[in-house]
């Protein structure tokens, strides 16, 4: 069977769109987050998506489905949250990688059936790592900009478990996601790395996306694109790219900068759009694929999907514009180290 590299050299790869806005639209209530195992919990569980891989399995692998139909390549896990940092908002630590197992098991069910069925065109699972819901570069107090409120080590043994759980699960790739502090990717690379020495298993390739915030062109923790490219690329990543934060237009710049200066392949997903007065997405696929098809016929992408408020329709709509465009050349880039 074809590698994902092979098949980056042939075309323009399509990853997934919003896992959120479409368990939204089930417009689930506490007791469906809850299931039968959690009736009774304690907290409060609605809202935590990452809980629906072991209580709504048939809600995550039919969101799977309806983007593997729309011609998504890649799926991505619904493990966002699922770390012992971010559960404890719902005290459920304990349960953090069983939800990285659940949640691949349900993307790689899907991602199967749909290679079975046409083996020329495979099907690949990514671990979605999140960025945590505590940073390492910031202190959360403006009275003491010393303070932080969680440790490196304590990051990297929380992305070590989550890990464990999506490679346990079986993942194709792992996609360190939505990166507003580098340091903190930082951690999940040392986490990866450390797994794979710890385990002597093959190690799975690494996706990198960041997120620039504003107009300033910058992470949340202070870096251009360029210091944060630089900075990353130690992990010799598959991938690099960008998503969430802006829409298609927004990123465009951001998009173009990065793929010249990359010497890996490169990815984006941005938001449909900017949201409006109601936190809503408003841009409509047709409007997404058209921005998103000047990016490949200037040749800059090599993956390329949708983050919030996309829908499988955004994702059909990009992938039919892409597949008329040859994927991006990697350029030669002198490593300085």
């Amino acid at each position: 069977m074809k590698t994902i590299q092979d098949c980056l050299k042939e075309r323009i790869l399509i990853i997934d769109g919003a896992m959120g806005t479409m368990i939204q639209r089930h417009k689930l209530e506490e007791k469906d987050y809850r299931g039968e195992r959690f009736k009774n919990w304690h907290k409060d569980v609605k809202g935590n998506n990452d809980l629906l891989s072991i209580t709504q399995p048939q809600i995550i692998e039919g969101i799977h489905r309806q983007y593997l139909d729309a011609g998504a390549d890649i799926i991505e896990t619904n493990t966002f949250s699922s770390t012992v940092i971010a559960q404890a908002d719902y005290d459920m630590q304990p349960l953090a990688y069983e939800m990285n197992v659940a949640s691949a098991k349900c993307a790689r069910k899907a991602a199967d059936e749909y290679t079975k069925n046409n083996p020329n065109k495979p099907r690949f699972v990514a671990g979605a790592i999140g960025p945590l819901n505590k940073t390492l570069s910031l202190s959360p107090d403006v009275n003491n900009p010393g303070f932080r409120a969680v440790t490196f080590d304590e990051v990297v043994d929380a992305y070590y478990e989550q890990i464990k759980g999506l490679v346990d699960g079986g993942v194709d790739l792992l996609l360190i996601e939505t990166i507003f502090d580098t340091l903190n990717a930082k951690a999940a690379i040392f986490a990866i790395k450390k797994y794979f020495r710890d385990t002597k298993k093959e190690a799975l390739p690494i996706m990198i996306s960041g997120t620039i915030t504003d107009a300033s062109g910058r992470t949340l923790s202070g870096q251009t694109l360029e210091a944060f490219y630089i900075s990353l690329m130690h992990a010799k990543p598959l991938s690099i790219g960008l998503n969430c934060a802006l829409g298609a237009k927004e990123m465009r710049p951001h998009i173009e900068e990065l793929s010249q200066i990359a010497g890996c392949f490169t990815s984006a997903y941005p938001n449909a759009g900017l949201p409006n007065a109601f936190g809503e997405y408003d841009e409509q696929p047709h409007e997404t694929a058209h921005i998103i098809e000047e990016w490949a016929a200037n040749g800059w992408l090599n993956i390329v999907g949708g983050c919030c408020g996309t829908t499988p329709d955004h994702i059909k709509h990009i992938a039919e514009e892409v597949s008329k465009f040859q994927p991006r050349v990697v350029p030669e880039v002198e490593e300085v180290f």
